[in-house]
C-alpha cells in the first residue's frame, strides 16, 4: 500500500488487465490521471498495485505490476442492523461503520420507525446508499465494499446465520456489550440490532429474544441511534487488539 494512493474497487478483469468503469469520471476528470500512472485496484478482495495502459471514452484499462500483501478487514464478520433513520443520519452510519470495518449494514423495519419508503423510493436509497458505502470503503482502504443489504424486517433478521445475535436495549441493566464481546474469538460472526429513536418497543424487543437474540446494555447514557452502530464498531475494534 502507498500512502495517498488512490484505490478503485474494479468488478472486470481482461486476461492480466482490470478495467475500471464505475470510477472512469473519477479518474480522467477529478484526478486527472494520465497513461503510465500508478494507482491501486481492489479486485475480489485482493489488492494490486497497477499503471494505467489505456483511456478510452467510458473506461480505463490498468496493468497490475504487483499484488500488495495487505488486509484491512476485520477478523470478526460484523453486520448491524441499523432501524430506518433520516437520511443524513443513516449516510452518516454508513460512512463511519465502513472505516471502522463493519461488514454488513442491514436498514431495518421497525414500528416506531418515522421513515416510509414505498418500493421506489427504497431503490433510490439502496442505490445512494451503496454509492457512499463504496466511497468510504476507497476512503478507508478496505479490501472490500461494506454490503448494504435491501430493506429487511424483524422477521427476516431471525433466519439470518450468526454466533452472535445481540439486541441493544435501554431496559437492559445487567448483561454490558463489554461481557460479550470479550468471549468473541476470531472468524466469529456477530449481527447487532439497534433501534430507532425512542427505541425498540417491549413487544420487539420479547419477539427477538424468544428467537435466540441476547438483550445487552450500553451503558447508563442514553446514545442517539446514529450514536450507537458508532460506538459499537469502535468498541469491537479494540476488542479484537487483545
Amino acid at each position: 500500500m502507498v500512502i495517498g494512493m488512490q484505490r478503485y474497487f474494479v468488478k472486470e478483469k481482461i486476461d492480466n488487465t482490470f478495467k475500471i468503469i464505475d470510477d472512469y469520471h473519477h479518474v480522467v476528470n477529478v484526478m486527472r490521471m494520465k497513461i503510465g500512472e500508478k494507482l491501486e485496484v481492489s479486485y475480489q478482495g485482493i489488492i494490486y498495485l497497477c499503471t494505467i495502459i489505456k483511456i478510452t471514452n467510458g473506461f480505463v484499462l490498468v496493468q497490475p505490476i504487483d499484488k500488495i500483501s495487505q488486509d484491512n478487514e476485520l477478523d470478526i464478520n460484523v453486520a448491524i442492523a441499523q432501524a430506518l433513520v433520516r437520511d443524513d443520519k443513516f449516510s452518516l452510519i454508513i460512512q463511519k461503520t465502513t472505516e471502522l470495518g463493519v461488514k454488513k449494514i442491514i436498514p431495518l423495519i421497525t414500528e416506531r420507525s418515522i421513515i416510509k419508503l414505498d418500493d421506489k423510493r427504497k431503490l433510490s436509497k439502496i442505490k445512494r446508499w451503496h454509492h457512499i458505502a463504496k466511497e468510504a470503503s476507497e476512503q478507508s482502504k478496505r479490501n472490500n465494499i461494506l454490503e448494504v443489504t435491501p430493506i429487511m424486517t424483524m422477521e427476516d433478521l431471525t433466519k439470518l446465520p450468526y454466533d452472535y445475535k445481540l439486541l441493544c436495549s435501554p431496559r437492559e441493566k445487567e448483561k454490558s456489550i463489554k461481557k460479550v464481546l470479550q468471549s468473541l474469538s476470531k472468524n466469529d460472526t456477530i449481527l447487532v440490532i439497534v433501534g430507532p429513536e425512542g427505541g425498540l418497543t417491549p413487544k420487539e424487543e420479547a419477539f427477538l429474544i424468544k428467537h435466540g437474540f441476547i438483550s445487552v446494555s450500553l451503558g447508563s447514557r442514553i446514545l442517539r441511534t446514529e450514536t450507537v452502530p458508532i460506538f459499537l464498531a469502535s468498541i469491537i475494534n479494540y476488542e479484537l487488539m487483545r
